[in-house]
């Protein structure tokens, strides 16, 4: 990738595979739904001063917008909430290592419905050895009870995981001609929408944080972990592909889990190390490319 894209990358998972720290934060205040409500009403806060700066044309055929409008569903409302409750019963560190698998599920389902990205060797031992770090780091966490009790909320993270690969297909396959920041604020104006109606159906009456530091996770998580990131995100999908894009989520067990150490005490061993070793190593060798052999060639006729 050109150094644009490596610094778009690097910040993206940054901003993202720290989030989880904050969402478990955030959740000692606040239920997962009012937790996604203020964030994206942050974000959204955000993302509207962006658009009045660049005042970018907005679409205006129907299917465009709906397809626009299902992106803040399933790229951001739905998968937004799984996680937030997900960690309600769950360790940060785990949902991080959860969503990382979002690349296996981006490359298989990019196979079958983008031309550009199809499945090669790189891409596929890449792939594996990143997935073996991740199965590493999980391991720390596998036993007889701690497996049992955050089954459900290991299972929320993993269908966001599954979420965010189908809509990145998506959005590759649909929206190659649609201005970068309309992509980023339509689906989240949308998703704001509909988790405040969730939020207000399931968490009434609507609780206002108290906490400083849950004022400060919820602007993070907005401006940050909301607007920013995602104008990075479609910026690299755009140019970088969905596959690649999505290899950005194998930077968050090593985010995570990192942070955990440092802040919440958890401990650190020989499966953080080497799992955070072959998460990095995966990510080197998908983005790997041959260099050609230029000026090497031999003509016929030539000494």
């Amino acid at each position: 990738m050109p150094m644009r894209s490596w610094g778009a990358f690097l910040l993206l998972g940054l901003v993202w595979g720290s989030s989880f720290l904050w969402i478990k934060l955030a959740l000692t205040e606040l239920g997962p739904f009012t937790l996604v409500a203020f964030r994206l009403l942050f974000g959204a806060l955000g993302m509207a001063i962006v658009l009045w700066l660049r005042r970018p044309p907005f679409p205006r055929d129907v299917k465009t917008l709906s397809f626009l409008a299902l992106m803040g569903l399933t790229n951001t409302a739905l998968p937004f909430t799984l996680i937030s409750w997900g960690q309600t019963s769950i360790d940060s560190g785990v949902a991080s290592i959860l969503n990382s698998t979002t690349p296996l599920f981006t490359l298989v389902i990019a196979h079958f419905f983008l031309d550009d990205e199809r499945m090669n060797l790189p891409r596929a031992i890449g792939l594996v050895i990143g997935f073996i770090g991740v199965l590493l780091l999980f391991s720390r966490d596998v036993g007889p009870e701690g497996f049992r009790s955050g089954m459900l909320g290991q299972a929320a993270v993993l269908a966001a995981a599954i979420s965010y690969a189908g809509s990145s297909v998506f959005a590759r396959r649909m929206f190659r001609h649609v201005p970068l920041l309309v992509q980023a604020s339509i689906p989240l104006f949308v998703a704001d929408g509909l988790i405040w109606v969730g939020a207000l159906t399931y968490e009434s009456p609507i609780i206002f944080p108290s906490l400083p530091i849950t004022w400060l996770s919820l602007a993070f998580l907005g401006l940050l972990g909301s607007c920013l990131a995602y104008l990075l995100y479609f910026y690299l999908l755009t140019h970088e592909g969905s596959t690649r894009t999505m290899l950005v989520t194998y930077m968050f067990p090593v985010i995570g889990i990192s942070l955990g150490v440092l802040f919440l005490g958890e401990m650190l061993d020989a499966y953080l190390v080497s799992g955070a070793l072959l998460v990095v190593a995966g990510i080197g060798v998908v983005n790997w490319k041959p260099k050609e052999n230029v000026g090497l060639e031999v003509k016929p006729g030539s000494d």
